[in-house]
């Protein structure tokens, strides 16, 4: 089997099953932490249960479009940019790499908590947009300007209040 293979010549394989939806992964988390010993680094497609493996909770993250995609349009968006270039996908990257719990701290989820996606997501945004000034895909504002782009162009869900009528 390839991951156990993986699993002999890789202290941490890092596996990412993202076929959507679960009943069609390739391998369920569960599998993929008895295969490796719990060693394997796990982000799905789709969502799973935590899973308990020799006494140790493995919490599997999502790894969608819910991290990446929110950031790189905010800052497309914030800074004008008239094209997204490799390099400005990279910046998403590294931005969320670098919120990574598991990464920095050696313990926890490989991806930030979704509680903390908005403050990642604007973090992101001004990475990305940042990396599209320096290019020329965008207009040169400076940073003051940028943030209060993406502070004018941040989603935040707001609803009327809604009253029962009867007819």
């Amino acid at each position: 089997m390839m991951i156990t293979t993986m699993a002999q010549s890789c202290q941490q394989p890092i596996i990412f099953p993202l076929s959507n939806p679960s009943k069609l992964v390739e391998a369920t988390p569960e599998q993929i932490i008895n295969w490796t010993q719990g060693r394997a680094i796990i982000a799905t497609g789709s969502p799973f249960a935590s899973v308990n493996y020799q006494d140790t909770s493995y919490v599997i993250p999502q790894c969608n479009n819910s991290y990446i995609f929110p950031g790189l349009g905010l800052g497309t968006i914030a800074c004008g940019a008239k094209h997204v270039s490799n390099e400005m996908l990279m910046a998403t990257s590294l931005c969320l790499a670098n919120a990574s719990p598991l990464a920095n701290t050696g313990k926890g989820s490989l991806l930030p908590a979704i509680t903390d996606i908005a403050e990642l997501s604007k973090k992101m945004a001004f990475d990305v947009a940042k990396v599209a000034i320096e290019q020329g895909h965008a207009l040169n504002i400076c940073d003051q300007q940028l943030n209060a782009a993406l502070d004018a162009n941040f989603w935040r869900p707001k609803y009327r209040d809604y009253r029962r009528v009867t007819i």
